[in-house]
């Protein structure tokens, strides 16, 4: 499909959505409005970049120091089974905007990923770009009379698809790459700034400048419903971090000789992250929006394991990989009124989970087909009214990471792995090794059978693309 047809069918449906969303919703919209603002929330989603689920201290870690996330996890749910949509960054980006499985919308490595023709199979041609034509999450919700704002990492395709193409009316700092050129200003690489940020100061940090964005993004929209997308650059290489918050871990690291060494500059990383999610949480108090505000806080992908940068035990592995630490990711929902304070749910929920959840919770009608499952039910402490359901996963590409082109699904205890270089199964049991150190899928040939053909109706059912076998190279 060319770029001015794509287009067009964008312009034509976002006008579509946006006429029937004011037909259904006006009178009941306009009354919450004006009666009562804390029945149309305000929004705030926080996706971290290569966080791992174990890189908090709310989460158990004894090393990184998250006072304020710790203190928005008190405030709300945390789900100790929740998992990223791809073991890369861009996919999961697509899946949080939409609602659907990378696989379906064929978006299913970073942008634009690792192209090689030394493979033992070869990539499909697949999507480089979140299509106009999709509704994002944006696009719902101001069609719903909320303000958007995109401020950080974007990283779904060329400019003709950037954040106020997709429903934003707010860009600061997103473009089509997947990592900042540099953590302090000008945070310019031969000479191509990120957007919006080309005004700054000597030795200013890019996670603050980020967080002053959306400081005054929620101040000049506080009387108003509005929806902040931070997704920041932070935490992913290249290791930048404050000096003296370097310096700090130094420290802290010499205090315990025997024991591995931790990666002081991402600690660093971690904790002026933390007093990211600290200062929006003290701007929404300070403007008494915080009982009238949900906000999420979660990663795109387990954490950076290569160069021992950080570890996601005891999952196996991380980013890049076919296993749990690859996907396992942190997840935080905050909203006063609904969710009562400290609570933790151990039911999975997974990425596209997010669009339908925050479509229920705003009033925000949709009708057209998504993957995602509204976990409202789970944030009001009623799993029973959570029918279960498989999560899957499709990644037919290779990582540094050690991914080799795999699919992967989640059905209760059980997690089953496909190989398709070789067609290797692996089934494992999370309920007792979450590591995925013990293959069972000899020791349970009927289990392992049953969820394979579930995982292959899957894959049909969305229209997945495949790594195929290369042909025979000429003699």
């Amino acid at each position: 499909m060319n770029r001015l047809v794509q287009h067009l069918l964008h312009y034509l449906t976002t006008l579509t959505l946006t006429s029937c969303v004011f037909a259904a919703a006006f009178c009941a919209t306009k009354q919450a409005f004006s009666a009562d603002s804390t029945r149309v929330p305000n929004i705030v989603v926080i996706l971290i970049d290569d966080m791992g689920f174990s890189d908090l201290s709310c989460m158990g870690s004894t090393y990184y120091e998250t006072p304020s996330i710790n203190k928005l996890a008190a405030s709300g749910m945390r789900f100790t089974h929740a998992y990223s949509a791809c073991t890369v960054c861009s996919p999961t980006r697509a899946a949080v905007l939409t609602g659907k499985y990378p696989a379906r919308l064929h978006l299913t490595d970073w942008i634009p990923g690792q192209m090689s023709n030394k493979t033992k199979l070869k990539l499909p041609d697949w999507n480089k770009q979140l299509n106009l034509e999709e509704i994002t999450l944006a696009e719902l919700l101001g069609a719903h009379g909320y303000t958007t704002a995109s401020i950080g990492k974007w990283h779904l395709g060329p400019p003709e698809c950037e954040p106020t193409r997709q429903g934003f009316s707010l860009n600061i700092g997103g473009n089509s790459k997947g990592q900042p050129p540099s953590y302090f200003f000008p945070y310019e690489r031969n000479g191509v700034l990120l957007p919006g940020l080309a005004e700054g100061k000597p030795n200013e940090y890019l996670t603050d400048r980020l967080t002053d964005a959306c400081e005054a993004f929620i101040e000049e929209n506080q009387s108003k419903p509005f929806f902040l997308y931070l997704p920041h650059y932070c935490v992913h290489t290249p290791l930048q971090a404050k000096p003296e918050l370097i310096a700090k871990y130094e420290a802290k690291n010499a205090q315990f000789p025997g024991n591995p060494q931790h990666e002081a500059k991402y600690a660093a990383m971690v904790e002026s992250l933390d007093q990211s999610v600290g200062r929006i949480m003290a701007k929404l108090d300070a403007l008494d929006l915080t009982k009238k505000t949900i906000v999420i806080f979660t990663s795109d992908n387990g954490g950076l394991v290569l160069r021992e940068i950080t570890s996601n035990l005891p999952a196996r592995a991380g980013k890049g990989s076919a296993y749990e630490g690859g996907v396992r990711v942190p997840l935080i929902v905050s909203y006063p009124p609904m969710i009562k304070p400290g609570t933790t749910c151990d039911v999975p929920a997974i990425s596209m989970d997010l669009f339908p959840t925050l479509a229920e919770l705003s009033g925000a009608k949709y009708s057209h087909d998504i993957d995602g499952k509204s976990i409202v039910p789970l944030l009001e402490e009623k799993p029973d009214a959570f029918a279960a359901r498989p999560l899957y996963w499709h990644y037919p590409h290779y990582h540094g990471g050690g991914a080799t082109p795999y699919s992967a699904m989640r059905v209760g205890n059980y997690r089953l792995v496909e190989f398709f270089e070789d067609g290797r199964l692996e089934l494992y049991d999370l309920a007792h090794d979450i590591g995925e150190m013990k293959n069972l899928a000899q020791e349970k040939p009927d289990l392992t059978e049953k969820l394979h053909r579930q995982l292959i109706a899957w894959r049909k059912s969305v229209d997945a693309q495949y790594a195929t076998p290369r042909e025979a190279e000429p003699k």
